[in-house]
């Protein structure tokens, strides 16, 4: 059997989890999807900033996904129906352990293909306060006022 390409093809990232939540934990999850979202995904026509993710019934599922409808077919997909995340049940076990026990969500942080499959990786994130995320936002712009400085100087 030939050895897949194991390249990262990035689709989608959500930069604002990071802004907006503590990320904990990345998790990689493969997607169930149908053939004209994977067709779709391909042209790069995904949304995953308003996206979550939960465990009911044993299983995972991606909820508030946008994958945009493939243009060149007539009979597509509904563009933010829930997908079946595919993990491991010790994987799913281990999840809903962490989420039961509070104040954790679970959130897509990339859409990307791998070896040909694609992939989402979630992570386990806490909500920021607001002053933490003006304490970030504090933070950054300093240390970009103190990089421009010394480029100046330099």
């Amino acid at each position: 059997m030939p050895a897949r390409n194991r390249e990262i093809e990035v689709i989608a990232t959500n930069r604002k989890a990071g802004f907006r939540h503590e990320l904990l934990e990345r998790i990689e999850a493969g997607l169930a999807l149908t053939g004209s979202e994977v067709k779709s995904l391909r042209e790069r026509g995904a949304d995953i900033s308003q996206g979550y993710a939960v465990i009911e019934g044993g299983e995972g599922w991606l909820i508030n996904v946008e994958i945009a409808p493939y243009k060149y077919t007539s009979s597509g997909h509904l563009p933010k129906r829930r997908r079946k995340l595919l993990l491991h049940r010790r994987e799913i076990k281990r999840l809903l352990g962490r989420l039961s026990a509070g104040g954790l969500t679970l959130l897509p942080t990339r859409l990307y293909f791998k070896g040909g499959f694609a992939k989402v990786e979630l992570a386990l994130a806490r909500g920021k306060r607001s002053f933490d995320v003006r304490e970030a936002v504090k933070k950054r712009e300093t240390l970009r006022l103190l990089q421009r400085t010394m480029r100046r100087k330099g």
